[in-house]
């Protein structure tokens, strides 16, 4: 709105907070900003339909809030409805993957302004799946940064930030709840300086800025042409969602995990079973081989490679067959 104007708030010094976010990622923080603040009132996606009966189940946010009496919102486009977020009166407003780019009226409302958890150590990793590309990308680290908002999307003011080691038995479920509780108590930390205003800000090096976007179905496919490490941190970057996949005999099969193999043999084409394994079954890519450990063929459920061997009648009857 072109005639709003911020000089005709009324402010007063209780610290009244809405909190912003959807996936199971914010809960900890909205769970330890309830308990040591005043939350007002809390913002989340609509509803979604879920399973086979698409039935209406309300968000991870949302139930936490409901449980807690905590008052919920959740707004079709935030854009045309952000008077509902003032409706709470905030003179603070903390959003964490809400999933939703907030207009310049909210983001100029607040007395302490508005906050934002983000999962990467900014301005690496910009966008909306930060975690599945720490590992996809081959990050040896990421983290959680707390910032200031701006109306372009990752791009304000940093007011701290903390790194923590990619473990190469990391998937993006397990990278996922570290970084959970790491932004809550780095948040928790940080608050008492944004509310006495002696938070600092630190421009963003845009020159330094990388991007991770929203997993695509393209981004689920293995590309066996792919180096191992490449192929390995695929399969684990997007361990438990929504997971990669092949094709093989012509149907859909997930892949949970893998392990790399020395194995190479140069004159068989990328994604040809070379080797079956007592744990798994070996491919190659192309500086060798890797050997997927857990797989899910369409229509059945997620199992242990051996199990999905020990179905068949020979097991070496695969050896040769590709996975595209």
């Amino acid at each position: 709105m072109d005639n709003f104007d911020i000089s005709k708030i009324e402010f007063d010094e209780e610290v009244r907070i809405v909190f912003m976010g959807t996936p199971d990622f914010s809960v900890p923080i909205l769970e330890a900003l309830s308990k040591n603040y005043n939350v007002k009132g809390v913002v989340t996606q609509p509803d979604k339909p879920v399973g086979r009966n698409k039935e209406l189940l309300p968000t991870p946010v949302k139930k936490y809030a409901n449980d807690n009496l905590i008052l919920v919102i959740q707004p079709e486009n935030i854009r045309e409805s952000w008077q509902e977020v003032v409706s709470f009166h905030p003179n603070l407003i903390i959003t964490c993957a809400y999933g939703q780019i907030l207009p310049r009226e909210l983001l100029v409302y607040p007395k302490y302004g508005c906050i934002n958890v983000h999962a990467s150590l900014l301005p690496k990793l910009r966008g909306g799946a930060p975690i599945h590309h720490a590992i996809i990308d081959g990050h040896k680290k990421t983290g959680v940064t707390i910032m200031h908002m701006s109306p372009r999307m990752d791009e304000g003011d940093i007011i701290s930030s903390k790194e923590i080691e990619i473990l190469d038995t990391d998937t993006a479920e397990s990278l996922h709840d570290k970084l959970s509780i790491l932004g809550r108590d780095l948040l928790i930390e940080t608050l008492p300086s944004i509310i006495d205003g002696t938070a600092p800000r630190i421009k963003q090096n845009n020159d330094e800025a990388t991007y991770a976007k929203n997993i695509s179905k393209e981004d689920e496919k293995i590309d066996f042409s792919k180096t191992k490490k490449q192929v390995y941190n695929q399969i684990r970057g997007l361990n438990s969602w929504p997971g990669a996949y092949a094709i093989f005999d012509k149907k859909r099969m997930k892949v949970w995990s893998s392990r790399m193999s020395e194995y190479a043999d140069p004159f068989k084409i990328d994604g040809q079973v070379l080797n079956i394994y007592e744990d798994g079954i070996g491919v190659k890519v192309s500086n060798g081989e890797i050997i997927l450990t857990e797989i899910q063929p369409e229509g059945k459920k997620k199992m242990k490679a051996s199990e999905y061997l020990n179905g068949l009648q020979d097991k070496n009857s695969i050896i040769g067959k590709i996975f595209e």
